[in-house]
This record gives C-alpha cells, sequence and structure tokens, in this order.
C-alpha cells in the first residue's frame, strides 16, 4: 500500500511541476512577444526606450 501511495504522490508532483513549468513557458512567451512589439514600436526622440527601467 505504501508503495502505491509514494508512487501516486510522486506522479502528482511531476503533474503538477509540469503543469507550472508549463504555465511559465507561456509567460515567458508573452512577456518576450510584449519586448518586441516594445522594441519595434519604440519613440523615435528620446532615449529609444519605451520602458522606465
Amino acid at each position: 500500500m505504501v508503495p502505491l501511495l509514494l508512487v501516486l504522490l510522486l506522479a502528482l508532483i511531476l503533474f503538477g511541476a509540469g503543469f507550472a513549468l508549463k504555465a511559465l513557458w507561456w509567460i515567458a512567451i508573452v512577456v518576450l512577444i510584449v519586448w518586441l512589439i516594445g522594441f519595434v514600436a519604440r519613440p523615435k526622440g528620446g532615449s529609444g526606450r519605451w520602458y522606465r527601467w
């Protein structure tokens, strides 16, 4: 019974980690797209940066 519970717990942890990693990849893709849009559509004057940091 204990090995079965351990296997199920391991599967649950790996599924959760996989979901979290997939969500982080989507967030990274969205941030990259926003950065690229800001890089392409930056203002002509000033320092050329559309962000303040």
